[in-house]
């Protein structure tokens, strides 16, 4: 359990770093992302192609997990406050649900978030 958490630790840590290069170890052409508005898209260079996009928006943005519960089966569930600045619309703040799935080997099959706040993104 303290493995995955770790886990989870690190993809945070390099998903603040904002660089796609820092996420690419993560996924693979089976994994499977949904972050709405988005559909759900799979493979990792559509992934790493959403990261980008979403990057793209934001001036700033940093994410901090408060809480990580294991669900079993390599699939976790974790609470995220996101803060940051959305390009041309000011201070953006939201809370976020994620529900992640690891591979044996610590790659993420599955990842779908959960907004508070889905205002910001019409």
């Amino acid at each position: 359990m303290e493995i995955m958490n770790c886990k989870i630790s690190h993809f945070m840590k390099d998903l603040n770093s904002l660089k796609t290069e820092q996420l690419e170890k993560w996924f693979t052409d089976e994994s499977i992302i949904w972050i709405p508005p988005s559909k759900e898209i799979s493979g990792k260079n559509r992934i790493l192609a959403l990261f980008r996009a979403i990057f793209r928006r934001y001036e700033n943005i940093e994410w901090r997990v408060s809480e990580i519960f294991p669900l079993g089966n390599g699939k976790y569930f974790y609470q995220t406050n996101s803060l940051g600045n959305m390009s041309g619309k000011g201070t953006y703040k939201n809370e976020i649900c994620t529900i992640i799935q690891f591979s044996d080997c610590g790659k993420i099959l599955y990842l779908s978030d959960y907004f508070k706040d889905t205002k910001v993104f019409n």
